[in-house]
């Protein structure tokens, strides 16, 4: 039997995260039918099925995401000998997960001072919802997250890196909230569940025994404030999103209780940080 290669892996790997045959063969630089030919016999030699086909793209097997994880490390682990045989030029590729919030407000400088002083090494950005990013480091799709409070930590390593204010907004002419019992009557614009503003805002509405009219979701800032200057409803924002929204100076600001107007947004990864990572954590505020 010949021996697992990590032409195999990154082959497979590929696949996996592009979610297909084509466009991982576009990203590879290959043909599809060798990239085809080379997932069959993988497949073949570890004597189990990684992928299934779903409708025009493809899935992993239960096989496919176990293999994942392992490829990911092994892979990592290869560019960190290659960076340490190369008189320990920090290389490759940090693939990084973030809040919107974050990637528009706090990370930019961060950003730009790594990309200056590491230029062999490109950075993947992907944002989401706390609870999404959180699975994708599981998964090893991503190293890191910058992921907001609360979340379950589980056994993810994790530094605090920064403070934000949350604020309440609502509509111009809408009567000031002074507590969550005021809200009983309003919709919520919100990002999906897996968003840990929105599951502080539920957690606050709980107590006071409070049930929002409606919700409704959606999947950026942008969005949020553009709706409730609309009139749509009422949101929970960082106040430097605010401060940088096109419509930001149209809705009122209402100040949150203090259990709910500070938060923090940690970095999160899983197992030992490649020196990529590392490079990163070194730029980072870290606050007690």
């Amino acid at each position: 039997m010949r021996k697992l290669s990590l032409d195999d892996l990154h082959i497979f790997r590929c696949v996996a995260l592009e979610g297909g045959i084509l466009r991982a063969a576009n990203k590879l630089n290959r043909v599809p039918s060798n990239v085809t030919k080379r997932i069959k016999q993988f497949e073949e030699r570890l004597g189990v099925k990684l992928l299934s086909r779903q409708g025009r793209g493809i899935v992993l097997t239960d096989e496919g995401r176990t293999l994942l994880g392992h490829a990911e490390r092994l892979l990592r682990m290869a560019d960190e000998i290659e960076q340490e045989v190369c008189n320990g030029v920090v290389r490759g590729v940090l693939r990084l997960g973030s809040l919107e919030s974050a990637a528009s407000v706090k990370l930019p400088p961060f950003l730009s001072r790594y990309h200056k002083g590491y230029p062999e090494t490109t950075i993947e950005l992907q944002t989401g919802t706390t609870g999404a990013l959180l699975r994708l480091v599981d998964s090893y799709e991503i190293e890191a997250a910058f992921v907001s409070e609360p979340f379950e930590q589980g056994n993810l390593s994790s530094i605090k890196v920064f403070e934000e204010e949350l604020v309440l907004i609502t509509p111009q002419g809408t009567p000031a909230i002074h507590s969550a019992a005021d809200l009983g009557k309003h919709t919520v614009v919100a990002f999906p569940h897996g968003c840990s503003y929105r599951r502080r805002l539920i957690e606050w509405l709980s107590e006071a025994g409070v049930s929002p009219e409606r919700f409704l979701d959606l999947g950026s800032y942008h969005a949020i404030v553009a709706c409730v200057t609309a009139g749509t409803g009422v949101a929970i924002v960082p106040t430097g999103v605010l401060d940088n929204a096109v419509s930001g100076s149209l809705v009122e600001r209402n100040a949150l209780p203090k259990q709910l107007k500070v938060n923090h947004t940690h970095l999160v990864w899983q197992g030992e940080q490649s020196p990529q990572l590392k490079a990163l954590i070194d730029l980072l505020p870290v606050l007690r």
